[in-house]
């Protein structure tokens, strides 16, 4: 068995565990993933971040992201205030703008002078086939049945796929009954997180998300973003917005339809540890 160093570190109650491969040769399949993932047998987590060596020229590290399920996914932006947080206060690097990559290409996160940390999420993306998202041709709104109901949404991806329902009370949202179905509609080929959103007025609005492969999160910063960029691309929402999740509240703004969305919220870190694998 190998002996294995993490942190565990939270963005407004999203909780990761995060490995420095660095400077440890980790290799985890899916099983070990679910295993520590496990809130009463293993370290418990939302999800899996590792840092590893840049393999693209103009980013600092590789930036891996695991889901509970042992899934790796594509962003997640709770989890990139945190990887900025953790490469800082490790000193692996000494930039203020850190610029890793993911899957889905090079991201820039920012420290701020406040301890918080702002992220440039990539440019929302609204074409169907770039979400993944069935339909004929792209549009601010979509109906989309479920269960003998009809839903009137958004889609978009932040590097990875959602879809938002505006509901009148986020409190009384049928997140546990609805998000399993939706995130598995046949309509998205690699599943969705789905946002409930209420509106407060034009700058402010709440939200929960029922995330792929985790369920109800405490906070989702990808999710955040989409729903933002969604609401003010379907003129209900101006390009900046507070967003209020069961966690706490994030800062997005959108300078254009061009530019990247940024996100801008805290991190904490939770407890140093080790584990054998």
């Amino acid at each position: 068995m190998k002996r294995i160093e993490f942190t565990k570190m939270h963005g407004l109650g999203n909780d990761f565990m995060v490995i420095d491969n660095l400077t440890q040769g980790v290799q985890l399949d899916t099983e070990q993933i679910v295993a520590l993932a496990n809130r009463h047998t293993g370290v418990g987590f939302d999800q899996l971040l590792v840092v590893e060596p840049a393999t693209v020229e103009g980013a600092e590290f590789n930036y891996r992201i695991f889901n509970a399920s042992g899934e790796e996914v594509e962003h997640c932006g709770n989890g990139a205030r945190c990887f900025a947080r953790f490469v800082s206060d490790r000193q692996l690097t000494g930039n203020r703008s850190i610029r890793v990559n993911t899957c889905n290409g090079i991201i820039t996160l920012v420290l701020q002078d406040n301890g918080e940390v702002m992220v440039r999420m990539g440019v929302p993306i609204f074409d169907p086939a770039g979400i993944p998202f069935l339909a004929e041709r792209q549009a601010p709104f979509y109906e989309l049945n479920v269960a003998g109901e009809t839903f009137r949404v958004g889609a978009a991806s932040i590097g990875n796929p959602h879809v938002l329902l505006q509901v009148k009370d986020v409190d009384a949202a049928e997140v546990a009954r609805l998000g399993p179905l939706i995130e598995r509609h046949q309509r998205f080929p690699r599943r969705v997180n789905v946002g409930f959103m209420q509106i407060l007025d034009r700058q402010s609005i709440r939200l929960r998300v029922f995330e792929r492969s985790v369920g109800e999160t405490q906070a989702c910063g990808s999710g955040a973003c989409a729903a933002v960029a969604i609401a003010h691309r379907q003129g209900l929402l101006d390009n900046s917005a507070v967003v209020s999740l069961p966690g706490g509240e994030l800062q997005i703004h959108w300078p254009n339809g061009k530019s990247p969305i940024e996100m801008t919220g805290p991190c904490s870190t939770v407890f140093e540890g080790h584990t054998r694998m």
